[in-house]
């Protein structure tokens, strides 16, 4: 892991000396080239850069939630979260059974023993609370993905693929239409700066590469490609907002501050966190 926090780091001082909207494009493009194409070249490359963009968001809400004066376990939560999502990719992969789901309800009740050692805490079982949100928030919704990948053992790269690029579609309109039309405040008390007009330009976009997404991939129906992005749309819409409010709680305006232009991990990836639950039961239940 320091390997790749080193390479971070050369890339985000190369890009400090441009623009923030420079900084926001180049690094958006060279991270979903990235992203695309270990997804699309074995699904052991799709494991390996889901497991780093985990683990660094896993680290980054446990560095947030120490700003607020809270102590969670961040070394055994992140551990916790990590090893939910390995777990769930050997099992939806038929690598093993998945009797090995029940493991994680022994390893993360590790927590409240875990606590018993730690001294002069005034209020432990807050920073339980706080571990445990760290690992349902963050870790869960990527073990999850694992789960739409998977085809009864079969690793299938269309619809995480589409789900990335409906995602980032409807981010990158909303962020345009926002930053040039925006006027009516969507929800001024958690984020003052999303407007109507943000939401409704990032929907139009991303209803568009819906449309081009269910042309070319025909994993799931045109009208189930419609459904799953309209998740999208609606759940990384919240999925901003509540991440917002994580911020606005503890008085910070981003998150972090390894990818240029866009803050930290869980600034970029943070509708992933909401979609992924409804869009993995929505397949669930038309898959069955």
């Amino acid at each position: 892991m320091p390997y790749f926090a080193n390479r971070l780091c050369i890339v985000t001082n190369s890009l400090s000396k441009y623009s923030n909207l420079t900084q926001r494009i180049i690094a958006g493009l060279l991270g979903s080239a990235g992203i695309i194409a270990a997804i699309c070249f074995s699904p052991w490359t799709y494991c390996l850069v889901f497991f780093i963009i985990c683990l660094f968001s896993l680290l980054e809400f446990y560095k947030l939630a120490g700003l607020d004066g809270v102590v969670p376990q961040k070394v055994f939560g992140t551990f916790c979260g990590v090893a939910i999502y390995l777990l769930s990719f050997f099992v939806e992969k038929g690598d093993i059974s998945y009797r090995y789901y029940f493991l994680i309800f022994p390893i993360v009740s590790c927590v409240y023993m875990i606590k018993l050692y730690k001294k002069f805490e005034r209020k432990p079982f807050t920073n339980i609370a706080f571990t445990f949100l760290g690992i349902f928030y963050v870790g869960v919704p990527f073990a999850l993905l694992n789960v739409a990948v998977f085809v009864d053992g079969a690793y299938n790269y269309e619809i995480i693929f589409g789900c990335l690029f409906i995602l980032w579609a409807s981010d990158t309109g909303a962020y345009f239409a926002g930053t040039f039309f925006g006027k009516r405040k969507l929800f001024e008390r958690i984020s003052p700066k999303k407007s109507w007009e943000g939401f409704f330009g990032g929907a139009l976009l991303a209803l568009a590469f819906v449309f081009g997404i269910a042309h070319y991939f025909h994993t799931l129906t045109q009208m189930q490609w419609v459904i799953v992005g309209l998740i999208i749309i609606i759940g990384g819409t919240f999925g901003d907002l509540v991440e917002s409010l994580l911020k606005r709680s503890i008085e910070i305006k981003d998150s972090g501050d390894s990818i240029p232009g866009h803050g930290g991990f869980l600034d970029r990836f943070d509708g992933l966190y909401i979609c992924a639950p409804f869009i993995v039961a929505y397949l669930e239940i038309v898959r069955a």
